[in-house]
């Protein structure tokens, strides 16, 4: 593994001076009293405690509603950088919704021998009840999370794509609301994008994918599993931006046809569902008939063009680790292009000479579940003891289709705030995408994680990670 040292800096240069991005933010910290900016810092954690945003912990009984660390010290992109990846991502989101149409459709890509067709047929996220169906506006995945990674100067990868449910969006727009109440000088001094208006876009892209069935403005609501989901606070913090309803399985019910929720006015139909919970527990009638938690009947809706809903069921066959290992090919094969956004090397653990070289290699590679997700289930070699290597090899043999492995990325830094003053730790970047039947919309920015161990490259806010507001310069 990599010194601290040789890791890529996103601040200071080998010489100590701030690099362009960060240069009028670096002149403005150096004239700050320390002392008054950790009381800031702490200021910053009893407002985020005040508003309650907190995330459940599953499996801990000792703390399960935890506060999300936030850092004061922003993480800065230039306008430069920030073209260059939105193109990627763009052509990304773009080739991910043709896959997802076509390998619900005529499957070009396995006829075309660039994708093994057992990787479809054999796939748990893959949804037999969607074939042959068409969302409205042939949109799939309306809202994306693409998780990027640095490790140098220009070297940007795409880590994971998420185009179930991404979470995180509302800790985004909480840090940047956070650091213009307590550092307004900050942002008249710096050209900052903004990220307020994410709420505003998401309410208008979702309502330009209403099923034909709408009349008039469409009737937007987001269904949360309820209180006890760790991400429920940013399901109820979405649905008071955009103004639409908050809504449980047990609000809705199929009245004439149509999906609808239960107001002080009897039942009132909805046009759009952003749904919040996973496939399985989406329709009792169509996947796991024990779920209290969907709508009985709601796919036979959708199917029947009554109700669009974001994303997609199905749509989490792109989330597959193994299937990410394909993306490249994915965007040549749709595109016609080159990819911009590269992707990490990954080994998948199916195929037997890859197998054999992970298992030669646990100690220097990153071994994920192929569904896995918030950093749980992955061993990290270069910092597993030889116990836990020889327990993840056993794992390895007895279910190798289950797992991907990749080599241990040296991960940028961006300093964080300590009472010893700045100290590098490694981030990572979700930008959010809205994708809508004429146009693709990116945040600019998105949500930073930032590991808060030192020499820790495991940002998950699960894992014990920090969150910070990520700054996109304006030109």
């Amino acid at each position: 593994m990599a010194h601290e040292n040789s890791f890529f800096d996103e601040m200071l240069d080998e010489t100590q001076t701030a690099r362009a991005p960060f240069h009028q933010y670096h002149q403005w910290f150096s004239d700050q009293d320390p002392a008054k900016l950790l009381k800031k810092a702490a200021e910053a954690e009893d407002l985020f405690r005040k508003t309650g945003i907190t995330f459940a912990v599953y499996g801990q009984e000792d703390a399960e509603e935890r506060l999300i660390p936030f850092d004061i010290v922003p993480r800065i992109i230039s306008a430069g950088e920030w073209a260059r990846l939105s193109r990627g991502i763009e052509q990304r989101v773009r080739a991910m919704n043709a896959f997802l149409h076509d390998i619900y459709h005529r499957q070009e890509i396995v006829r075309a021998g660039r994708l093994p067709e057992h990787m479809i047929s054999r796939n748990a996220a893959f949804q037999e009840k969607m074939i042959g169906f068409t969302p409205p506006g042939g949109v799939y995945s309306h809202i994306i999370g693409v998780d990027l990674v640095r490790t140098g100067p220009d070297e940007f990868f795409a880590l994971e794509d998420n185009a179930r449910t991404p979470s995180g969006v509302s800790y985004m727009l909480e840090n940047r609301e956070t650091m213009m109440s307590m550092f307004p000088e900050l942002f008249s001094q710096n050209k900052i994008r903004q990220v307020s208006d994410y709420p505003k876009k998401l309410r208008r892209s979702l309502s330009a994918s209403a099923p034909r069935k709408c009349e008039g403005d469409p009737v937007v609501a987001v269904l949360t599993p309820g209180i006890y989901n760790s991400a429920y606070f940013e399901h109820a913090f979405l649905a008071d931006q955009m103004g639409a309803e908050l809504v449980e399985g047990h609000d809705l019910r199929i009245v004439d046809g149509r999906v609808a929720m239960r107001t002080t006015q009897g039942y009132r139909p909805i046009d759009v569902l952003y749904r919040r919970l996973d496939d399985d527990y989406l329709d009792p009638l169509s996947f796991r008939p024990d779920s209290a938690l969907g709508v009985p009947g709601i796919m036979d809706i959708y199917l029947s063009g009554g109700i669009t809903i974001a994303n997609a069921p199905g749509t989490g066959i792109v989330d597959d680790k193994a299937i990410y290992s394909y993306i490249p090919d994915i965007v040549r094969f749709y595109m016609g292009e080159e990819p911009i956004l590269q992707n990490v090397p990954t080994w998948r653990c199916s195929e037997p000479d890859s197998l054999a070289y992970v298992l030669d290699n646990l100690a220097d590679l990153v071994v994920k579940e192929v569904h896995g997700s918030g950093g749980y289930g992955m061993l990290v070699g270069p910092a597993a003891s030889k116990r836990e290597l020889a327990a993840f090899a056993a794992k390895l043999k007895r279910h190798p289709g289950n797992y991907i492995a990749q080599p241990t990325l040296a991960l940028s830094t961006v300093p964080i705030l300590t009472k010893q003053g700045l100290s590098p730790r490694h981030v990572d970047l979700r930008p959010f995408v809205l994708v809508s039947p004429d146009k693709v919309e990116i945040t600019p920015g998105g949500l930073t994680r930032v590991a808060l161990k030192k020499g820790s490259l495991v940002v998950n806010s699960s894992q014990g990670g920090g969150t910070k507001d990520s700054w996109v310069l304006e030109d």
